[in-house]
């Protein structure tokens, strides 16, 4: 059995131990010590990473009543070692994990729901909830976890005996007997939990929650604590100074900006399509009644505009139309068109010999081939 440190005290940093195990696997090598301050993964919160003596300890996992930590050279069985854990990381997941019992506090005591599922990435920590929040709620959430970690609470660490537990209420995801270890941020969440946590919810410094989607029967929850949340905020104050100044708006006005400019961007799209569907049925205007079959290399359309300009042909034309757009390096896009025709062998043919592909109805198709246009000239000459 391990002795865990980590709940003696979250903020052990360094600890000596006794090797009481070290065997070779695919992995590297699994030691076992007499005691421990690594944390193993567990119940939402990633595994302590860190040193033994020189050598990494690159995963920490718990087996039964012993904790495995996964080396990557050998430790002698017998011999004492010097455990250093990774702090900044170790600290970081504390930050992130309090902040969340907060959150999911404040969430079950205002609207009754459950924190259904929980992880904690490497950038973000994702929250799932059984019930429906609207964007405006979650701002009103995070704005009162905010005023209660500025307030500095003191977290308690309870073991409640069998009775005591069946008058407690708190937070759990499933009926819990035994040795339970219970988590009480005063007046914003008690839960039974195994993690590691900061003393002082003052450590936790922000949270920031930065999305909420609909998942499965409820909605899931991006949040951010302390440093991260700190980082992530400067950098959206940055981007935004970028974008500021490009649009040459105020901070606080850049959203009003952008929209200017969408609906800008969107009347000259408009303004070109006119122009370009006008300059199309221009070009079909002058084969107006040709009875023949029509072949065009039109230069610089995209794929839309030599469909329109296939379409507008045969609305004036009964011959086979084949409009094509590009050049002999990059290939050539298509679209063959005949009124009431039938042009599926026509179309497979090319495709075969023109190194082509692409498809449609029997009387319209479209795609790409990619050849010299001399090809396509000889591949047409005779249909």
């Amino acid at each position: 059995m391990t002795e865990k440190l980590y709940y003696t005290s979250a903020y052990i940093k360094e600890f000596d131990a006794l090797v009481k195990k070290c065997e070779k696997t695919d992995k590297g090598y699994i030691v076992i010590l007499d005691k421990t301050a690594f944390y193993p993964e567990g119940g939402g919160q990633p595994c302590d990473k860190g040193k033994l003596n020189d050598i990494s300890v690159y995963d920490v996992q718990e087996n039964g009543d012993d904790v495995i930590h996964y080396t990557t050279k050998e430790l002698p069985e017998g011999t004492q070692v010097h455990g250093i854990i990774d702090w900044a990381r170790r600290f970081d997941l504390m930050v992130q994990h309090s902040g969340e019992h907060i959150v999911s506090g404040f969430i079950n005591a205002r609207f009754g729901y459950n924190n259904v599922g929980f992880h904690m990435g490497a950038d973000m920590i994702t929250v799932d909830l059984d019930g429906d929040i609207t964007k405006e709620q979650l701002k009103e959430i995070e704005a009162a976890v905010n005023d209660y970690i500025i307030e500095n609470h003191h977290i308690e660490i309870l073991y409640p005996t069998p009775d005591e537990l069946k008058e407690l209420k708190y937070r759990s995801k499933k009926e819990l007997e035994g040795d339970v270890r219970i988590i009480r941020f005063p007046g914003g969440d008690t839960c039974a939990c195994c993690g590691t946590h900061v003393d002082t919810t003052a450590e936790i410094g922000i949270v920031k929650l930065i999305s909420v989607q609909k998942f499965h029967e409820g909605v899931r929850i991006e949040m951010i604590c302390g440093k991260r949340a700190y980082e992530y905020c400067a950098a959206a104050v940055e981007e935004n100074s970028v974008i500021s100044n490009l649009l040459s708006a105020k901070v606080f006005e850049t959203s009003s900006a952008v929209e200017r400019l969408l609906n800008e961007n969107q009347q000259l799209k408009i303004k070109l399509s006119e122009s370009e569907n006008n300059m199309l049925n221009m070009i079909a205007e002058n084969y107006k009644g040709i009875s023949d079959k029509i072949v065009l290399n039109q230069k610089n359309l995209p794929p839309d505009s030599v469909r329109k300009l296939a379409a507008a042909l045969i609305e004036q034309n009964s011959g086979l139309v084949a409009v094509f757009s590009g050049d002999d390096e990059n290939g050539y896009k298509y679209a063959v068109a005949q009124k009431d025709g039938d042009l599926k062998a026509l179309v497979k043919d090319m495709n075969t010999q023109l190194n082509g592909r692409g498809g449609g109805k029997p009387f319209f198709a479209q795609g790409s081939v990619n050849t010299a246009w001399k090809n396509i000239e000889d591949f047409l000459k005779d249909k």
